[in-house]
């Protein structure tokens, strides 16, 4: 029989506070951030329903759909954006999410200024870095984060919590795990997001404060119609 997605639920959370204290970190340090993307309403309510609130999305327009009568029926909900935002989707995406991940570029920086001037509340935000200078990949590339944090910091005055990373698939992510947190130690930034369902175990020994399993949770995500 195949496991629940209440009990996939456990038996993450227990790697993870296992993973946690082996290196001597709390495991209240790491939260994880359950990938809903492509996933139904009916779907994410069972997790709903086993008392998880911590839920990330790839698209402002996909989540739109399902989330708002989502947080409606289930208070506490903490929805992060970890896919690409495009400029002209800052706005419902300042809406609607708690936690954007990918801020990565000027002229998103900007759209999210614009908004926080026109008195919209900006979420919490992390900048992402492209750690493997992917070119078809978003992110800040490394060489160029540290230019494009003191930006966000002296010209836009945007507060940033962190950092994101996704590693290229089918390398060794410890490298860029540890890039990562050496770049955020920089800057005195407290969040990591790193880690998914195949290598979240290593992101906790390396740091990592948020970490997005999907498929460990919901199984194999459906094909996108």
């Amino acid at each position: 029989m195949e496991a629940t997605i209440a009990e996939n639920l456990r038996a993450v959370k227990a790697r993870i506070a296992a993973e946690a204290e082996a290196c001597g970190r709390a495991a209240s340090a790491v939260r994880l951030v359950a990938v809903s993307k492509t996933h139904d309403a009916d779907t994410i309510a069972q997790a709903l329903e086993a008392g998880h609130r911590a839920f990330g999305e790839n698209r402002v327009q996909e989540a739109a759909a399902k989330w708002p009568e989502l947080k409606r029926r289930y208070p506490g909900v903490d929805l992060h954006l970890i896919g690409p935002l495009q400029s002209n989707k800052a706005k419902e995406a300042v809406e609607l999410f708690d936690t954007i991940h990918s801020l990565d570029r000027p002229k998103l920086a900007e759209a999210l200024v614009r908004l926080r001037d026109e008195g919209h509340a900006l979420p919490r935000l992390l900048v992402q870095v492209n750690t493997g200078c992917e070119p078809q990949k978003a992110g800040v590339l490394p060489t160029e984060a540290d230019a494009f944090l003191a930006r966000c910091k002296a010209e836009w005055k945007l507060e940033v919590a962190g950092l994101m990373c996704i590693p290229p698939v089918g390398q060794e992510p410890s490298p860029h795990f540890a890039l990562l947190r050496k770049i955020a130690a920089r800057h005195g930034l407290a969040e990591l997001s790193m880690g998914m369902s195949d290598d979240y175990p290593v992101a906790v020994s390396l740091g990592a404060t948020l970490v997005r399993v999907g498929s460990a949770i919901f199984g194999a995500r459906p094909p996108v119609g």
